[in-house]
């Protein structure tokens, strides 16, 4: 049985090209309730460090659509949205976020 820890990669790496997901549906798919979003970035963080290069972090998002751009990776990231067809607003935002937002099924 896999540990909540690669369901939340799992998850991570599920979320095609164009869309987005937050950290709160990451969790949730791996079986965890709203709260356990919070462990979500370390645990990708863990894994991105023990060799798993391919976790999309842009796109994952922030409950009301903000993205994460802090200047180490703000203009990387800008690049990947635009690359993507994600539109982000001057505020962080993701334009027409509800139709961009990946649901795990």
């Amino acid at each position: 049985m896999k540990t909540f820890s690669e369901r939340v990669v799992e998850a991570a790496l599920m979320v095609p090209q164009g869309m987005v997901t937050t950290y709160g549906r990451i969790a949730v798919a791996a079986g965890g309730g709203p709260m356990a979003s919070r462990s979500v970035t370390g645990i990708l963080g863990k894994a991105y460090m023990a060799g798993e290069k391919n976790i999309p972090f842009h796109r994952i998002v922030y409950t009301n659509g903000k993205v994460w751009l802090d200047e180490g990776y703000r203009e990387q990231r800008l690049k990947l949205y635009k690359k993507e067809g994600i539109e982000v607003d001057e505020k962080g935002i993701i334009k027409d976020f509800r139709d961009k937002l990946f649901e795990f099924k």
